[in-house]
């Protein structure tokens, strides 16, 4: 799961009639995953660790979504980070900084760094492209992770999509449609990291993985951690909501 709104896409379905079956079983199945992940708005309580050679860091954080175009990501702890806050707007991410009363539109040259020093990036946050909209999806068979029964199924992007992996391959489940494993690939078809799903439980009446562990695969002894330790969906919150003086009050 972006916490990172982890990783908000637009539902659509495009030009199903056209494809091949197995197309349209593939794609009904992405859409069933991303459906069962998302809310058409949502209010979350999470913890982020970030795991290196040498150290160890937990953040703390609130989060709130509304529809794939708003989000809002509040650092409760620790002391020293907190009340920094990212907003979300469209493809655009604002960091409210209180420390030093300042707020920093992120320029697209940072989009491809790392996101308060985790293994995601700014562009895993902005998420420009749609795991449903943007790749072509081919099942490719099944197979057992976790000794859940899953679909495997590569997603290979369009011809004008926004991004930046070669393909991806996706591990959903046979009965929840829970995204258990994506693998990220470069353009040499090197994959480039792993994102895992795991600690499945129910949260805020559906099943879903509560913690996301995303591992740089030739980076040794690194990865980030995310636990969900609570989550609401479709919640009463509006547009207003998701503004740049909202994000300097929030506590």
């Amino acid at each position: 799961m972006s916490p990172l709104k982890h990783i908000t896409f637009t539902i659509i379905v495009l030009g199903l009639g056209a494809l091949p079956v197995q197309s349209q079983d593939a794609t009904a199945i992405v859409q069933k995953a991303y459906d069962n992940m998302q809310g058409e708005s949502s209010r979350a309580n999470m913890t982020m660790t970030i795991v290196r050679p040498s150290w160890k860091r937990s953040i703390a954080m609130k989060a709130w979504s509304m529809g794939e175009d708003y989000s809002l990501i509040l650092v409760t702890a620790p002391a020293r980070d907190k009340g920094s806050a990212y907003l979300k707007r469209g493809n655009e991410i604002w960091n409210w900084l209180p420390n030093i009363n300042r707020t920093i539109k992120l320029p697209p040259s940072m989009m491809s760094q790392s996101w308060m020093g985790s293994d995601f990036s700014n562009n895993d946050l902005v998420r420009e492209a749609s795991i449903v909209v943007d790749y072509n999806h081919t099942l490719l068979g099944d197979t057992t992770i976790s000794g859940y029964d899953t679909h495997k199924i590569q997603l290979e992007p369009r011809a004008t999509a926004p991004v930046v992996w070669e393909k991806v391959i996706l591990f959903v489940t046979k009965d929840e449609f829970l995204q258990l494993r994506a693998e990220f690939y470069d353009e040499n078809g090197k994959l480039v990291r792993l994102m895992e799903g795991s600690e499945i439980r129910e949260m805020g009446g559906r099943m879903l993985p509560s913690r996301m562990e995303m591992t740089p695969v030739e980076e040794k002894d690194k990865k980030t951690i995310i636990v969900y330790n609570s989550i609401e969906f479709n919640i009463n919150i509006s547009e207003r909501f998701f503004s740049i003086q909202n994000m300097k009050r929030l506590q």
